[in-house]
């Protein structure tokens, strides 16, 4: 019965400390992973201020890509279909 109550004694000290710990770690992680995220997001969009393309005058157009040719050609959306109100 000792060694019983001893196990439950370990297991309550145990769960009782970890959930101190976390409680003093919690701060950091946030902060880590806080830090973490804004970098993911910082090198996703990028720093818009820092790029090294000149200013364009005002006025000129300029296209980067041109759009496919293709588009809505030979697309079949779907099928008519008759129908009649019922009352």
């Amino acid at each position: 019965m000792m060694t019983f109550l001893k196990t439950i004694l370990i297991v309550l000290l145990v769960y009782y400390a970890i959930k101190f710990l976390f409680r003093l770690a919690k701060p950091y992680l946030i902060r880590y992973i806080s830090k973490k995220a804004g970098q993911q997001f910082e090198q996703f969009f990028g720093n818009p201020a820092n790029t090294n393309t000149p200013p364009q005058k005002e006025g000129n157009i300029t296209i980067d890509t041109m759009p496919s040719q293709n588009k809505g050609k030979g697309k079949k959306v779907g099928e008519y279909v008759e129908y009649e109100e019922v009352e």
